[in-house]
């Protein structure tokens, strides 16, 4: 089991992980609004902006604060630094 940093220190197993997508669509906000009606939403974003949505094969949704590109090379094991966090301002 190897376990991925989402942000801020909180971790999720890669195994349980089936997809990691953009918050920025339609049937994606519609998801997790569902999730969060459900109970079944994790926000680790720790109030910063939703950068990644991740979907586990338990039907939760979490939401990072991180690149899905970032959350991806974390998964793929090709970040060096397995623990630090890429977190760029908002761009708002």
């Amino acid at each position: 089991m190897k376990l991925i940093n989402v942000g801020f220190g909180n971790m999720v197993s890669s195994d349980r992980l089936v997809a990691i997508v953009s918050p920025e669509s339609a049937p994606i906000k519609r998801m997790i609004q569902e999730a969060r009606d459900r109970g079944m939403l994790v926000d680790a974003t720790y109030g910063r902006r939703t950068r990644a949505v991740l979907i586990t094969d338990s039907d939760h949704i979490i939401l990072s604060a991180i690149h899905p590109e970032t959350v991806g090379h974390r998964v793929a094991g090709k970040d060096a630094i397995v623990g630090s966090e890429v977190l760029e301002e908002d761009e708002e």
